[in-house]
């Protein structure tokens, strides 16, 4: 068994909880808006992380950085960006590039909000956004996921409310 921490849209605000509620992940994924590297220093120092930059990440960052990643982790075929849409409005031509060679998981952020669900069209692909953990934009809750892989598949998707008098949001199980 592998546990994902998965967040985004830090906008260069470290929670103080962050740590804490990812701590014992094997991995931690940053979908972008990081705003600063000193964001991802603080992660590393939980666990090994692989980022992308999203729209406002600076130069420094995009340098750093990637725009799109693909890897395999745990036997899961994953593809993070910051800004894919979202199922049913893909963003400029991601759909068309999903159909070509759809994930098992799709990673993204930009939106703010938190959406975890089955693409049937994509070969059952997870499209998960994990909402935001900064303190910049509309959301209401700060959030970030623990994704659970058992034998190369996501088998369970557990939303963290980093601020504990948060008011509940929910995924579904993968």
């Amino acid at each position: 068994m592998t546990t994902l921490g998965i967040v985004s849209d830090t906008h260069g605000y470290f929670h103080p909880n962050l740590a804490d509620d990812l701590s014992g992940v094997d991995r931690i994924l940053h979908a972008g808006d990081v705003g600063d590297p000193a964001i991802l220093d603080g992660l590393e120092a939980v666990a090994p992380v692989t980022a992308v930059w999203g729209n406002i990440d600076d130069a420094s960052l995009r340098r750093r950085l990637a725009e799109h990643e693909r890897f395999t982790v745990a036997g899961l075929d994953v593809w993070m960006t910051h800004i894919a849409g979202r199922p049913g409005r893909w963003q400029d031509g991601m759909g068309t590039k999903l159909e070509a060679t759809p994930p098992d998981v799709l990673v993204c952020g930009h939106s703010h909000i938190l959406q975890v669900e089955r693409v049937a069209a994509l070969d059952d692909m997870l499209y998960v956004n994990p909402g935001a953990a900064g303190k910049q934009g509309f959301h209401q809750t700060k959030t970030c996921l623990r994704l659970t892989v058992e034998d190369g598949r996501a088998t369970e998707a557990a939303v963290v409310h980093l601020d504990p008098d948060a008011s509940p949001a929910q995924a579904p199980d993968p």
